[in-house]
Formats: C-alpha cells, structure tokens, sequence
C-alpha cells in the first residue's frame, strides 16, 4: 500500500525497522553523546537492554526476531547445523528458516514490505515488495529483487557484509576504514527506499556494527588505539539512523533494535578438543581430521558453535553409541563436566548451561542440541574440528564476542514498555504497530506495546 492509497483514504499503520547486528544496549546507555538519536528515542517512547537468544549467535538470532517463534519452530541453531541422519553439516539459509517471518504476515494482510539486508534470508524472496538478502548471499547480484533494486545496488558502492579479513591485521585502518564505507554505502540504500514512501514495513539491517566489535571491542574497553575511531563509528551510525527517522512519514512508527549483547574476548575455546581430551569424543583419522563426518564409533559426544553440545545418541545420529535409555544419565555426566570446567585464569568458562527442553519446543526441534553453555565473559566457545594445541588460545585476532544479555530495543512510541522483554518480543511489537492479527500460540513472545 503507497502513497496514493493513503491520499484516496485506505490509510494503515506503518513501521520501520532498523537492526543493528550486534549492538550491546550498555554501549549506549554509557555513551549518550555519541548516540543523540537513540536517546532521543528513548525518550519519546522507551528503550532498554534485552535478552538475546540461547544460542546468541547471528545465524539463530535474525530468523528469532523476524519471527518471534523460538529456534525449535525456526529450525536454524547457529551458523553451522547438522542434517538429519548424518553427520553431514549445512550453512543454514533462508529456506531453512521454518516460521513465517514477520514480513510475509504483514504481505499476506495486503501490506506491501521492503526487506534489506537481514541475514539468513538469501535467495530474496519474490512474494515481498522489493528485498536484497544479507549476510551469507554469495553474491549482490543474486542477492536483490526486483530488478530495479538489483541494478541500483551492483551500481552503487552498496556491500552486502565488511571484509572480515581486514580486521585479522595489526594495523585496523584499511579495516576501519572498509567498515565505515560499507555502513554510509548500506545508510545511503536505505533512505533512499525509505524516501519512495511506497511500503508499509520497511526493514533495515546494518551488519557492520558486528564486525567491528569483535576486532575492535579490546580498544573500546581498554581505551587502545582504535578507541576513538570505534565511538566515531557508532556516532555515524547513531546520525544515519537519525536522517532515517527525520525522513520517516508522520504516520510511520521507528523500532530499533539488535541481536545480542558484546564483552571483552579472552580466549578463543575450543569445545571438541576439549571433548577429546575428556574422553568424550575420538576421531577414525587420528590427526588428519576437519569435519564432525571424522568421528569414530567411540564419540559420545561433539560440539557445533557456538557452544551447542550433541550427544552420539542411538536412534538419532547414524552411529550413535549412547543408549536412549541412559539419555538422562550420560547428558547429566556432560553438564556437570561442563560446569567444573575451568579456564586457565581458574575462572568457571560456563555462566550456566541450558538443558534443551527449557529453551526448544515445537515442530523443527529434531537437531536442538542437548546441551548449551551460555560462557562467562571472556571465553568465546568454538566448535574447532580440527587438531589445536591448546583448548584455549588467548591469542586470536578478535577482541569482542556475543553475549545473552544486553541487546538493545528501542520503540518510538509513547506507549512502549520495553522491560524484562528478550527478543522473541519484536515480531510481535512490529505486528501489534502493523494492526496485522496474529493467533494467539502463533509466537512465543508478546507485545512490548
């Protein structure tokens, strides 16, 4: 629905979403004059930090929001997921999220969406107004539809993610420098389809932040080099989002919000080879192994990132060793390993592990993990298949890791309670703003309106 319906009287409510990958709400919160915007926001409706999802990685996080139905009814648990009755393993994409995504109910209402950049939604779909998919598209030009958003995108200085591997280097300028062309390149996309004025729910994702904070988090909180040029970042950032709000219809409702929180990283940890020193886990090639499809027959357990653990349960993996009847007893043996683990500071490395009936339920729950460890800050939990010399390795290049609590929500709208929420309450705050009906064990959060 445009412009002109509105002006011949079919007016409906509109939103617009801006994610932000990865911003922790206490960055903010510490931080207001870098951050005038958000604020501001936060004071003409409300803001605060809410919980992510268990595990709080991107991959699970993005399809959790757009959906508001847990990873059992999403389907994907993290980057990395194992194919039913196989150890064979799959990068999730978008047709592998199984809810209904907040988009699709808002198209199937009548409403017309515009979709940028949420990861895990390549290829784009064709039943939304316009969409280019985001992080893990292979390329821009399969990444964008219809045709005119596929040929202004390739045209432009628009990315679809920052390059990673320039934050691997000592130096982080070409880095900084990569990460802020691919924001103002993504901020220019953005209004430039919010100005059209022709959609009902415009949804906007910026990646970029995520990057930055895992390469640049150690000078954030430790004043280093980069400290200055991280806050200059995020007050670039905090002005696009400002420009998209100013430019916003009267009619439209801004919702801001990210996936999960940020802390210092100590230690890149790598669960399997903590699993095969423990006796859990043993591969059929001694040394010369890379993939889960390594494990012998004598596996009892093994580890996805991040920090999802599985056992080698008979009747579910295709080799597997432990009996269903000793399920409970051999998982239980695994949790207590897993909550006397110690890092080398002597420090527990989990905050808590998570039994996968408190956090999964629903249709797509055959490959949830047993186990999850929600680590202390400062132990980044890897799966890491092949040989490592040590469990813990302090010396990785990235300086930031996720964390459960402390993503940020932020709705403007005067009547917004955004308080003891996580984020399987967006979807349903959009939908509720849209006027769109949802049954009521359609999603697993509720409103914050």
């Amino acid at each position: 629905m445009g412009l002109f319906d509105r002006l011949r009287g079919t007016d409906t409510p509109r939103v617009a979403f801006i994610g932000i990958d990865g911003l922790p709400h206490g960055l903010v919160a510490d931080n207001p004059d870098t951050f005038p915007t958000l604020s501001a926001i936060a004071d003409a409706g409300d803001g605060g930090p809410i919980d992510s999802v268990v595990p709080p990685e991107s991959s699970a996080c993005w399809p959790v929001l757009t959906s508001g139905r847990n990873p059992g009814e999403t389907g994907v648990y993290g980057f990395q997921d194992r194919e039913i009755g196989t150890y064979d393993t799959y990068v999730p994409m978008g047709r592998d999220v199984q809810a209904t995504r907040v988009w699709d109910r808002a198209t199937d209402a009548g409403l017309d969406a515009t979709v940028m950049n949420v990861p895990v939604t390549f290829p784009p779909q064709r039943t939304v107004q316009r969409m280019v998919s985001g992080y893990l598209s292979p390329d821009l030009d399969k990444a964008a539809h219809p045709d005119e958003l596929r040929k202004y995108l390739t045209g432009s200085d628009y990315r679809l993610s920052v390059n990673a591997k320039l934050g691997h280097k000592a130096d982080k300028s070409a880095f900084v420098e990569h990460a802020r062309e691919t924001l103002d390149a993504r901020a220019a996309a953005f209004s430039r389809y919010v100005e059209r004025d022709d959609w009902d729910l415009f949804v906007g994702v910026f990646t970029a932040p995520d990057r930055v904070n895992h390469f640049l988090w150690g000078d954030y909180a430790e004043s280093g080099e980069y400290r200055e040029a991280f806050l200059d970042f995020y007050a670039a950032l905090d002005e696009h989002v400002g420009a998209i709000r100013e430019a916003l219809p009267s009619d439209v409702r801004l919702v801001v919000g990210s996936t999960h929180g940020f802390a210092r990283l100590r230690y890149d940890v790598y669960c399997n080879e903590w699993l095969e020193r423990e006796g859990w886990l043993s591969y059929t090639d001694g040394d010369d192994h890379g993939a889960l499809t390594d494990i012998d027959g004598d596996t009892r357990a093994y580890s996805l990132v991040p920090g999802r653990f599985y056992l080698n349960l008979e009747g579910r993996e295709p080799d597997g060793v432990v009996p269903e009847s000793e399920y409970e007893t051999v998982r239980a043996e695994l949790q207590d390993a897993l909550e006397a683990w110690e890092g080398p500071d002597g420090r527990p490395v989990a905050k808590r592990v998570v039994e996968r009936e408190t956090v999964f339920r629903g249709d797509h729950d055959e490959i949830a993990p047993d186990l999850v460890v929600i680590p202390n800050e400062g132990f980044d939990l890897k799966s890491g298949f092949r040989p490592h010399d040590e469990v813990f390795d302090p010396d990785g290049p990235r300086t930031g890791m996720h964390t459960f609590e402390d993503a940020a929500l932020f709705v403007d709208h005067p009547d917004a309670k955004v308080e003891d929420a996580d984020l399987l309450d967006v979807a349903p705050t959009l939908l509720r703003l849209l006027d769109v009906d949802y049954g009521r064990t359609d999603l697993d959060g509720a409103s914050l309106i």
